[in-house]
């Protein structure tokens, strides 16, 4: 008989086939992980024993308890964030993600004609400029000039895989790089310091890359923001908790920093609408790691980790609390 799976969140068409082809997958009919579970058939819920859903999907022990024969939760993409670890862990229940998969598409989205660019050189300004019929050429009125990314400082909070791939894309622009993280990375070139407000004060762009935990809620407050200046930007492309958006919203409106690209917000789906007015800032709706790469790359990650489990093995990418 085949395993019993949770699918608790929309994947593509070619893995949701893949998934049925090889497991009984149990769709979530209800919005939201609770409501999902408890509308399950109390039989059905304990058949199931593997859950598959995006890390941000909360997940409260509470409703892991719904399912008494759940060995394994894979989590699609890096974060695990809406994941009760310490009750998978008192329960023994593996929660396995997809480390690096899709770091690659995120560096590519903050760096590289993404969201730092967008935002530093103005471009959502540069495209209203044209829809408004004001460009006229080389004779008429000209936006006003801009500085560029060559030989600015780049601080990156969070020199995890995806902070690695930015760095590396920074080199690129022949820009400064420097960084904030748990730990030292001897292996790096590049000058660690020692809080984020340091980075801050030293950096003209502040990349946050860091994994949503609660040690790193509201890292970015408005103490990081006037660090940056009235002439920093931030660019965030890790979890809106990350950063105190009421401070963020208040520093834009004030100028105490230039502007910010953001691919993530902190009660998505919900965007403050104050944000779309402001310039130089450049929005996207979290789609830093939607790439056909990534998706691929997460799959084949999830489908590892089932079948090592299924073996008896010890799962390939495991997280613990």
């Amino acid at each position: 008989m085949q395993p019993t799976l949770l699918l608790a969140s929309r994947v593509s068409e070619s893995f949701h086939e893949c998934l049925k082809a090889r497991f009984r997958v149990v769709e979530a009919t209800a919005a939201g992980f609770d409501a999902a579970v408890a509308a399950l058939a109390p039989e059905l819920a304990g058949e199931i024993r593997i859950v598959v859903a995006f890390g941000s999907t909360h997940m409260p022990g509470a409703s892991l308890a719904r399912l008494p024969q759940l060995g394994l939760i894979c989590c699609l993409g890096s974060g695990y964030d809406g994941i009760d670890l310490n009750y998978a862990a008192e329960r023994g229940i593996a929660v396995t993600n997809s480390p690096g998969a899709n770091a690659r598409s995120v560096a590519d989205l903050a760096m590289a004609m993404g969201l730092l660019i967008s935002s530093v050189r103005n471009l959502p300004a540069a495209r209203h400029y044209l829809e408004a019929g004001r460009w006229q050429g080389n004779a008429g009125e000209r936006m006003q000039p801009v500085h560029g990314l060559t030989g600015r400082r780049l601080g990156i909070c969070g020199l995890g895989a995806i902070g690695l791939n930015v760095a590396r894309r920074a080199a690129a622009f022949d820009m400064e790089v420097g960084y904030h993280g748990r730990h030292v990375r001897p292996e790096v070139p590049y000058p660690y310091f020692d809080s984020i407000v340091q980075l801050a004060t030293w950096a003209d762009v502040l990349v946050v890359s860091l994994r949503a935990d609660a040690g790193t809620y509201h890292a970015i407050d408005a103490a990081v923001l006037q660090a940056l200046g009235p002439d920093g930007f931030l660019i965030n492309v890790s979890r809106g908790t990350t950063v105190d958006e009421a401070a963020l919203l208040q520093a834009l409106k004030t100028g105490r920093i230039a502007g910010a690209g953001l691919d993530v917000y902190e009660h998505e789906p919900a965007i403050p609408g104050e944000l779309f007015q402001l310039p130089h800032v450049a929005l996207t709706p979290h789609i830093g790691g939607s790439t056909l790469e990534a998706a691929q790359e997460q799959e084949a990650c999830v489908l590892a980790n089932i079948e090592a489990y299924l073996r008896g093995e010890p799962p390939r990418t495991p997280v613990s609390p």
